[in-house]
């Protein structure tokens, strides 16, 4: 068998296509992203005051770039849902389900960053400015590549293949 060829597929399975489409690399990309900047949070130097990091709330002082407000429970949450985003990438149905969820957590996220007092015990996450502004953009982009095909066109390799 060689590479172009669709892997085995297991009774009643149709056979599984190795090429991402679309959407599944945009879910790939986010989660690698994501989970790139959970392990940046924990690195002193990418991570300025990270000495006075918090488990979570606004008194965390630790500030990812020197921009973004981040605690442990800011960055295993980044962590995690850089794996999701990983893991779901696999297959394009949950790669757009990432996507599109994601998205609207993020605008939730965004909302709710403008709407309490920073200084409260509301910001549990923390959040400041720079925060809310990558979550809008983020709740933008995430729903919009939600909507890119979730298959890969045929290229004439695999037309001839088929035939």
């Amino acid at each position: 068998m060689n590479t172009t060829d669709p892997a085995p597929a297991a009774p009643g399975r149709a056979p599984v296509d190795r090429k991402r489409s679309p959407v599944q690399l945009a879910a790939l990309l986010y989660g690698i992203v994501f989970l790139l900047v959970g392990i940046a949070g924990f690195i002193p130097g990418v991570t300025t005051n990270v000495g006075s990091m918090q488990l979570g709330g606004h008194h965390s002082e630790a500030m990812l770039l020197g921009i973004f407000q981040v605690s442990v429970l800011h960055n295993i949450v980044h962590l995690l849902f850089g794996i999701a985003g990983i893991a779901l990438s696999r297959r394009p149905n949950p790669a757009r389900t990432y996507l599109l969820i994601g998205g609207i957590v993020y605008a939730v996220l965004w909302i709710y960053g403008l709407v309490i007092d920073k200084d409260s015990m509301a910001n549990f996450v923390p959040l400041n400015t720079a925060d809310d502004w990558l979550h809008f953009g983020l709740a933008l982009t995430m729903v919009g590549l939600s909507f890119l095909p979730r298959r890969t066109e045929p290229t004439a390799a695999d037309a001839a293949h088929r035939a």
